[in-house]
Formats: structure tokens, sequence, C-alpha cells
């Protein structure tokens, strides 16, 4: 029998944690272990440890505390969340100020405001207000001392954060997304849409599934996999799903024309180096394959390929991704039938950081004609 994984709190109820301990040492310097964080929307209160607390001066005091995602395969796990927190003159006009420090990413659209996030906001203004006297005006900074270097192993960036790490989601829980024992849950809502369509989308992450939506592709067809791209495309072969629409980020996707069916970056990696390969495979001359490979992550390879295209009036991106997406559908296709001896269809397309389709597949093109969309 598979234990339950264990679900632990996303980001910003850690922010929101220090930013309480920090406020109510203004209010009372006094040491504090924990402090309650109404998580909201009915998903109840909290306690969560602090790790250190100080009074900085007269007007101004920390709190740290520690990340917990739970059972998940976090980079953030066990990383510094500080809180700083100042008096305000009471005639300013906000009562809580809330800014990113060092760590929190910035916005690459949008003046570089800081990566905080509906929830998060909400969170910490709706957890720090009970505290605040009438004519109390505070300033918040939130800080995360490793965010900037985590943030290099993440694919933020292509998603327009910039310098740190974003403080994300609709929830104060952590669901254990990629814990072993969390994929018995996959399957099984798998086994319900099996049992409704023989035609199904994998959506690689929350950006492919809002992508898909907004593209007219049918929500009931719809699977989110995470990371378990690997047991859950064998489990499609298994229930008897005939046909499969891949569609996600290129950044992650790019693994599959590698033959890493497990995305997630503590697994395996080598991006570069697949897209590098299908570079040589479509005639890329050797020393523009060599500035590829260089290239940091895979949005700034697919950048340097466009870049190319404008200089020498080719079609290199069209035709490397192209390759790519070519080489998932068959090594998909293989690996389901390696597994499960079933054949399915298996199509592919791939977006970039701007959310704009890089390239679909022959086999995605004809699914899509077939009845995946609205």
């Amino acid at each position: 029998m598979i234990d339950s994984p264990r679900s632990g709190y996303t980001l910003p109820v850690f922010a929101c944690a220090a930013a309480i301990a920090a406020l109510r040492w203004l209010k009372h310097p006094q040491s504090y272990t924990s402090v309650a964080v109404d998580l909201l929307d009915s998903s109840g209160i909290v306690n969560v440890p602090i790790e250190q607390i100080s009074g900085l001066n007269q007007t101004t005091a920390l709190a740290i505390t520690r990340s917990d995602p739970g059972d998940n395969l976090d980079l953030t796990r066990n990383t510094p969340v500080w809180a700083m927190v100042s008096r305000l003159p009471n005639s300013h006009v906000e009562r809580i100020v809330l800014q990113g420090g060092e760590g929190i990413g910035r916005l690459e659209q949008g003046a570089g405001a800081a990566a905080i996030y509906a929830y998060a906001k909400r969170l910490i203004l709706e957890n720090l207000e009970p505290w605040l006297l009438p004519d109390d005006r505070i300033q918040v900074t939130l800080i995360l001392p490793e965010g900037r270097a985590l943030a290099k192993r993440t694919s933020n960036e292509a998603f327009g954060v910039v310098e740190g790490l974003s403080l994300l989601g609709t929830s104060g829980i952590a669901q254990p997304l990629s814990a072993p024992g969390q994929l018995e849950e996959f399957r099984s809502l798998l086994q319900v849409k099996a049992q409704q369509f023989d035609a199904l989308v994998f959506c690689i992450g929350e950006n492919g599934l809002d992508l898909a939506s907004k593209l007219g592709l049918d929500p009931q067809r719809l699977v989110k996999t995470a990371n378990w791209l690997g047991p859950l495309l064998v489990e499609a072969g298994l229930q008897g799903v005939r046909s499969l629409l891949l569609f996600g980020y290129h950044g992650k996707l790019i693994k599959l024309a590698g033959g890493i069916f497990h995305t997630h970056h503590y697994v395996a990696d080598g991006r570069q180096e697949i897209l590098t390969a299908h570079g040589v495979k479509v005639g890329l001359p050797t020393g523009q394959a060599q500035e590829l490979l260089a290239q940091e992550t895979t949005e700034a390879g697919l950048n340097f390929l466009r870049r190319l295209d404008e200089v020498m009036g080719q079609s290199w991106a069209s035709q490397v991704y192209g390759s790519i997406a070519a080489a998932i559908d068959d090594r998909a296709q293989r690996y389901i039938y390696a597994h499960s001896e079933k054949n399915v269809r298996v199509g592919t397309i791939l977006f970039d950081r701007r959310r704009n389709i890089v390239v679909t597949s022959k086999i995605a093109a004809e699914l899509l004609e077939s009845g995946l969309r609205m």
C-alpha cells in the first residue's frame, strides 16, 4: 500500500508567516516560535514555525522562516524566507505597502513589478490587517536570499520572471504533484477520462492547461500530467486511449525527444544537448551548432535560431523544432508500445515563453482536425 504523500505549504504562506512575526515583534518585542496563518477560502488556519526574529531598530523588525513544500520534488525546500516590516508615517495613504526585495523575481512586462501574484498579496494583506491599529501604516519587504540562484534552475525566465522566484499559486496548500504517491491519483483521473473519450490532450503544467482552453481544445479532454509523463502515457495505452495530443512548453517537452519521460529537472535534463542534436540533424553548420549548445536555456536557443533565420534568410527554427516534435511523437508512441503493447497515435504541440505556438507536428494537426476542438 502506497502512503499518501504529505502536503506542505506554498511560498506565499511562509512569506506571510514571516511578515506576521515581524509585525508582532514591532507591536510586542518577544520571541515567537510559530505564528498562525489564515489560508483563506475556507482552507483553515495553520501554524507556521518561525526560525528567527529580531528588531533592527525602533521602527523595523525582521523575521525568518523556512519553506516546507511537503513531499514535493521542490527546489525551494528549506530555503529561508525573510520578511522585513517597517513603520511608515501615519499620513501615508496605503495602510500596507508590499514590495519585493532580493530574490523576489521581477516581471519583464509591467515595469519590472515584483512577481507577487494575487493570492500571495491577498493572503498577506488579509492576515496583517487585523494586527494594525487605525492609524498604523507599514511597509512589508519580502526577501528570498537564495531566490536569484534558485531561479536559474527553473523556467521562470521562460514566462517573463527574472532575477528571482515568484510568489504564485492559488492556494496555500502545496499539493504533492511530484511525489510518488500522487501518481495513483493522476492515474485515477486519467482512467475516468479514458472511459469517456478515446482521444485526450495531455497538458504539461498550468500554462499548458490554460492555453489549451483558450485555443478552443475541448476542456473535458484535457488531462494535467505534471512531470509524470511516462507512466501516464503507458496508462493511457492500457486504458484503451487511441490518440493523445501532448501540449506544453517546449523547454519541458523537449526532454521526450531525448527519451526522458519524467520531466522534473531533479530526475534528468539534457535539453540543450537535445536541441543541438536536432540542429545538427537538420544540417545546422558546425559553428552555429556550437553557439546553439552554448545558449543558457532552450528559450534562448529558440531565439538564437530565430535571429539566425533573420540574418541568413533560412528556416532553422522551424526545421529544428519540426524535427524535435516528430521525435517526441515517435518516442512517445514507441514508449507506450514497449510498456503496454498498445498502439497509440501521439501528436505534439509546443509553445514558447510568450505562449505562442512554436510547432505543431503532422500528427498533432491531424488530431486537431479529428475533433479535439470544441
